[in-house]
């Protein structure tokens, strides 16, 4: 139970925080990704702020023997830059740059009530079963 409610409370954060920078709003992220057209370079903040607090805290965090709510660490043991991940890459960025959301973004743009994020939600889905069909 405590695991969850960690889980809620990050998520609640996490949500605030796109809401605040203005991630769930397509029109903001698509002309931060136009930079030959309408580009708003306001989101480079919110990257350096997320790129920072990354930088400072993971390995120093990784060095505990354990997360402090969790008995082990989730990390990838892939070290390879493969076709897979090049193509699941490119796969994501055109629908980043087609509809203007990334996953977070559209599961906390699902609180307002947008139709666009229900779609966005059953494409990233849809995306999960051709992946396991293909690497059946």
């Amino acid at each position: 139970m405590k695991l969850i409610v960690i889980a809620l409370i990050s998520g609640i954060l996490f949500g605030i925080g796109l809401a605040l920078s203005q991630m769930t709003n397509p029109a903001k992220v698509l002309n931060f990704l136009d930079i030959t057209g309408n580009w708003d370079p306001s989101l480079i903040f919110v990257m350096a702020g997320a790129l920072a607090i990354t930088t400072l805290c993971f390995r120093k965090i990784l060095k505990r023997p354990t997360p402090l709510f969790d008995k082990q660490f989730y990390l990838s043991n892939k070290s390879v830059i493969d076709k897979p991940l090049l193509m699941g890459a490119a796969i994501f960025g055109i629908g980043w740059g087609i509809s203007g959301y990334c996953p977070g973004p559209s599961i906390a743009g699902l609180g307002m009530g947008n139709f666009e994020t229900l779609v966005m939600i059953f494409s990233i889905y849809l995306g999960f079963m051709a992946h396991r069909l293909y690497n059946k």
